[in-house]
């Protein structure tokens, strides 16, 4: 008989063992054995929890964008201005737990899976509206003409330093990206008066 509070453990430690071995290995051509090997257990025992290799992926990516959101939730709560809400979010994009290298690969992966995958694809779409919301959510404060065109581009910036630190392009240090992106947001925005 299983012991009770056994199975979010196991759940947990599968979840964390996915993002690793996408991580170690850079591509979702993983399997659930190396999976579960990771995370110290069978690979029936991880298909009983998820019943399937894209559950378990679609698990790892809530858990990834559990772990975002509340970087971005605890970054937020400090912004007493529109233009620190949308500091608040670059810095909570690259957070040294965010942009460790097993984070960026599953990032890049949840992209990849997102073509193939309804669940992935969902998930997502919710990624994206909760970024550009939060985002717009402060521009238009600060410049309401070009609100729009701001959320995407700093959207687009984040997004795509975390393509090129996958891809090992010119990899650069968290506090490099976001000094690129508060670059933008100088170039960008109307000074705040004080």
């Amino acid at each position: 008989m299983p012991k009770l509070g056994v199975e979010p453990i196991r759940r947990g430690a599968l979840v964390e063992a996915t993002i690793h071995e996408i991580g170690a290995r850079g591509a979702l051509d993983v399997t659930v054995a190396q999976i579960a090997r990771r995370a110290g257990m069978s690979s029936a025992l991880a298909h009983h929890y998820f019943g399937s290799k894209e559950a378990l992926f679609a698990a790892a990516m809530r858990h990834v964008l559990s772990l975002y959101g509340a970087e971005v939730r605890g970054a937020l709560i400090m912004a007493r201005t529109p233009r620190q809400r949308a500091e608040a979010i670059i810095r909570a994009s690259f957070t040294p737990a965010q942009f460790r290298p097993e984070m960026v690969a599953a990032w890049l992966n949840f992209y990849v899976q997102a073509q193939r995958s309804d669940a992935a694809r969902r998930l997502l779409h919710v990624y994206q509206r909760r970024l550009r919301s939060n985002l717009y959510h402060a521009f238009r404060q600060i410049a309401p003409t070009e609100a729009r065109t701001l959320t995407r581009g700093c959207a687009a910036m984040i997004d795509g330093l975390y393509i090129r630190q996958a891809l090992g392009e010119g990899g650069i240090a968290p506090e490099a990206a976001i000094a690129v992106l508060l670059r933008y947001l100088d170039t960008s925005l109307p000074q705040e008066e004080t």
